[in-house]
């Protein structure tokens, strides 16, 4: 980038690592295949980390099954809740909007007051009591572990609840590194009425150092990376009805790829980006969804800087651990549970130890036969999920030391944010984008 003769920035760099294989699919295979199987794979590698964080919390008491529990005895269980829910979609509500003559209400929150939970192993499953273990909270698919007692209704009732907990994290020297940034964008939603093309450019000038004084560019030098999650382009739905297209909609749908990968290839010649597929890209619906063809981006795919990623996504820069989704996996949890904020919820799932509760419940996934992929083994550094309503940060402790600095980034078509975070304290702030002139 350069600012005058005399003198020329040269844009910093940083080491990357792809850590994506546990989310390929390398051979789909859907015959034969049964969701009970990626329940009992989480059940096993959940109970087996449980059954290790028993003695350091209840020692005195014996851990049972199902199966083995008796009436008035203390003891832990350890399975995989599932709540009953009484506003719960079901498909048999699709056949009957067609008979029904009320219409059916569809509430943004599937939330009721006679909700309850269930406990499930490979013996048996119980029904939950007592107000230690909150409907409101848990969702289908947590596994846990319960201490308590069965009551004489046959219920079990909890007096203590013990989750895993953040995951081990590894020791960095945060506190030795430069400044680098890494920007985060998602909800770019070109091709919709919303998109701003003006408002994309100027944070591609801004990024590449096209913009602004000497200062500015040499802030625009230290970023290092661009994660692009999820939702970069939108499709009229009308052009998707399952007719042959004539040759002007089949343009119409080509352009927002078009108009994508010009904006792309400019930064891909100055910076390294990954771009992450979303529920309105062009890719498998069920998680994990699989990189973006590469032949939608004919001139910045033929940049090595150029990554097309899975959702989730879970990159290292400078040993500094990223993961994080397209928003899937968080709005899922907001239809069936209640939080204050959104970071709630992130910190939900990393306390529970798996990225996405509700797949395959109420959220689509691929029928793994023999692993969980979303189970979080290794405690990121930074994690991040696209496109929300705003843009939200904390910093998340964990019990043995862990710092995880979660962000919420919101949809950029509607709020013209990006988010910047320095590598070297784990700092964010908001980047805001605006083309109205005011009077």
């Amino acid at each position: 980038m350069e600012i005058d003769s005399q003198e020329q920035l040269q844009r910093k760099q940083s080491t990357y690592l792809s850590l994506d294989e546990n989310f390929e699919i390398q051979k789909e295979v859907y015959r034969g295949q049964q969701y009970s199987q990626i329940y009992f794979a989480r059940l096993h590698m959940m109970r087996t980390l449980l059954y290790s964080l028993v003695p350091n919390w209840k020692s005195h008491l014996p851990v049972c099954t199902v199966l083995e529990l008796e009436e008035g005895k203390e003891c832990i269980i350890v399975g995989t809740l599932y709540k009953h829910m009484k506003l719960k979609p079901c498909i048999l509500d699709e056949y009957s909007k067609e008979r029904s003559v009320a219409p059916l209400i569809k509430p943004h929150n599937f939330m009721h007051q006679d909700d309850y939970l269930v406990l499930e192993d490979e013996s048996g499953r119980v029904k939950l009591g007592g107000t230690k273990l909150s409907p409101s909270v848990y969702v289908t698919g947590v596994v846990v572990a319960l201490h308590g007692k069965e009551t004489s209704a046959g219920a079990f009732f909890v007096e203590d609840v013990l989750e895993a907990g953040l995951p081990p994290q590894i020791e960095r020297p945060l506190k030795s590194r430069e400044d680098k940034y890494v920007v985060f964008v998602s909800g770019l939603s070109i091709g919709s009425i919303s998109s701003n093309p003006l408002q994309f450019q100027l944070l591609v000038d801004h990024i590449t150092g096209h913009l602004g004084d000497e200062e500015e560019q040499g802030l625009a030098a230290e970023i290092v990376h661009l994660v692009i999650v999820g939702n970069s382009v939108e499709i009229s739905r009308g052009l998707l009805n399952g007719q042959n297209l004539a040759s002007k909609d089949q343009s119409r749908l080509s352009e927002p790829f078009k108009e994508l990968d010009i904006l792309l290839t400019q930064i891909a010649a100055s910076l390294p980006l990954d771009i992450m597929p979303g529920s309105s890209d062009p890719a498998n619906f069920t998680l994990p969804q699989q990189p973006l063809n590469r032949c939608l981006f004919p001139g910045s795919a033929t940049y090595n800087t150029f990554r097309s990623c899975t959702n989730p996504h879970c990159f290292e820069l400078d040993s500094i651990r990223f993961l994080g989704t397209s928003g899937q996996n968080i709005d899922d949890l907001t239809k069936y549970s209640e939080a204050k904020d959104k970071l709630d919820f992130l910190g939900r799932t990393l306390r529970w130890r798996h990225l996405a509760p509700t797949a395959p419940n109420t959220l689509g996934c691929y029928p793994f036969t023999d692993r969980d992929p979303f189970l979080i083994d290794s405690c990121p550094d930074v994690y991040f999920v696209g496109n929300q309503e705003k843009y939200e940060t904390r910093l998340l402790k964990g019990l043995e030391g862990q710092l995880v600095r979660l962000i919420c980034i919101p949809r950029f078509c509607e709020t013209g944010v990006a988010v910047v975070l320095n590598m070297r304290n784990l700092e964010c702030h908001a980047l805001t984008f605006g083309t109205k002139i005011s009077t």
